[in-house]
């Protein structure tokens, strides 16, 4: 017997009208589909009047509900892997399942689609050339500050997901961590209310403490461009912040930029590096 194929069919991320004809085909034709919430993706498939076996594979249930998945393969049905929006396996287990195939020999198909980070970055207005997608931070407060104090020097656009109740406390890490820079805070993508909130990590704080934050969140935060991959024994190194000012002035750079790049290389906010440079 021919053993069945695993196809990952993203989902829209909000508007119904964004999912491919290839998709719709494939739901049509599978034997089971697999979903993250088949509450959720029941919705969708009654709004295309697909009318298919339903299983659930999420988090909480992977281990035995993809051994469960394997051996419907190994009957030869076929099976598409669906999340609640966008591409299966990005920040969620359907990657386990794609590796299990793998190494197990079934044969996948991975079909295009909608993915929300993909849609924030370029809406975001940042360096696309260059980035770096580091899902969800750890819940625990210090391992998040350990993640990001081991991506402060990264040069590359960084991309983060994050809910709504942890919002404030990442945006408020993050500032204290990587310093002050620019952030798009997006939201409800491809939806009625879709947000992109283009500003500074400085300004979404404030913005946040007389907002509420609503929905799930996409991060799309700028590289560093100041920190100086410069060696252990750098001249800099064992300046306080005046003297790194008063050097990189009379090095020929602006007290503006010089201020902006003390900040950055050590983790400050503007105002504080300012104040200790006023008479200059």
């Amino acid at each position: 017997m021919k053993n069945g194929k695993l196809y990952i069919c993203p989902t829209p991320i909000g508007n119904l009208e964004d999912i491919t004809y290839r998709t719709l085909k494939v739901l049509n034709n599978v034997d089971i589909i697999a979903a993250e919430d088949t509450r959720h993706t029941i919705k969708l498939l009654n709004h295309f009047n697909i009318n298919k076996p339903l299983t659930s594979y999420h988090e909480h249930n992977k281990n035995f509900k993809g051994d469960y998945l394997l051996d419907k393969l190994k009957e030869g049905e076929d099976i598409a892997l669906v999340s609640d929006a966008g591409m299966p396996g990005i920040s969620d287990p359907g990657a386990d399942i794609v590796k299990e195939c793998i190494d197990n020999g079934f044969e996948i198909e991975v079909l295009p689609g909608a993915s929300a980070f993909v849609v924030a970055l370029v809406g975001s207005g940042m360096d696309t050339s260059k980035f770096v997608f580091e899902g969800f931070l750890d819940r625990d407060k210090k391992n998040k500050k350990t993640r990001l104090e081991e991506i402060k020097k990264e040069k590359r656009t960084i991309v983060i997901y994050e809910s709504p109740h942890r919002l404030k406390d990442t945006l408020k890490t993050m500032l204290e961590i990587l310093g002050d820079r620019k952030i798009s805070i997006c939201r409800e993508l491809t939806k009625k209310h879709e947000e992109y909130f283009r500003t500074t990590l400085t300004e979404s704080i404030d913005y946040y403490s007389e907002n509420s934050p609503r929905g799930e969140y996409i991060l799309i935060i700028e590289g560093d461009k100041y920190y100086e991959d410069m060696p252990e024994n750098n001249i800099y190194e064992h300046m306080d912040e005046r003297e790194y000012v008063i050097s990189l002035i009379e090095s020929g750079m602006s007290k503006k930029d010089a201020i902006k790049k003390v900040s950055r290389a050590r983790g400050l906010k503007k105002d504080l590096v300012y104040k200790k440079v006023l008479d200059i």
